[in-house]
């Protein structure tokens, strides 16, 4: 008996596909889970009170080269991230040793920055605007934008170290670099364009009870994530 060969080939084809469908599925988890963590650690850490936040929210209540302003702290973030998550993941995958403590120390950062926000939910502050002034060039505006941006010790702290050694022990760092580079537009855009709707809120501190609750859940999140891998 002959057995036909077009017929085997299209009854065995199925199991591939199928395997294919699955671990193309898989994939796409896997970059998902790093694009939602990177967005949910640098929303957790630049939603907060700080020089930056307070000067992107004046110039957009001045209606003062706002947008400008905006996209040059996404593209500072932007560019220091992936200065650490590229960076971090080169040197983390030559040392195992160095990848333990890097992720056990991520460990402990989320934890401790999760209870510093719920401690600062019980105690909450307010987010106020700069006082007016002359309206000064885009030139200035920028320069004063970079400053306050990239003269701050902490934004290196926050985006190439804390940020960027995180990144660069998940399983898609691209994707988690996307995630991050996301969250800071989100929310730079957001003072940007709703600063003279937004303020009146960011001036309660119910409001910032209620974000660093959220801060805090987004952090203890994460942080089980790292810590019990899958």
């Amino acid at each position: 008996m002959r057995v036909n060969e077009d017929s085997f080939l299209l009854y065995s084809s199925p199991p591939q596909t199928a395997s294919l469908d699955f671990d193309k599925a898989a994939n796409m988890g896997i970059l998902w889970s790093s694009y939602l963590n990177g967005l949910a650690v640098t929303a957790g850490l630049i939603v907060a009170i700080g020089a930056q936040n307070a000067f992107v929210l004046a110039q957009s209540l001045r209606r003062e080269h706002h947008l400008p302003v905006a996209a040059l702290c996404v593209l500072c973030d932007a560019i220091l991230i992936s200065l650490g998550v590229f960076g971090l993941a080169a040197i983390l995958a030559q040392n195992p040793t160095l990848l333990a403590i890097t992720r056990w120390g991520g460990v402990a950062f989320l934890l401790w920055y999760g209870v510093a926000a719920l401690r600062r939910a019980v105690r909450p502050q307010a987010l106020q605007q700069q006082g007016n002034g002359e309206r000064r060039s885009r030139r200035a505006v920028l320069l004063a934008a970079l400053a306050v941006t990239l003269l701050n010790p902490h934004v290196y702290l926050d985006t190439v170290l804390l940020i960027g050694s995180l990144g660069a022990q998940q399983p898609a760092p691209g994707a988690y670099t996307l995630g991050a580079a996301s969250a800071s537009m989100l929310w730079f855009l957001a003072l940007a364009l709703g600063g003279a709707w937004l303020a009146p809120w960011l001036a309660r501190p119910l409001t910032w009870r209620l974000i660093d609750v959220g801060v805090a859940a987004m952090m203890f999140a994460v942080a089980l994530q790292l810590a019990v891998p899958d």
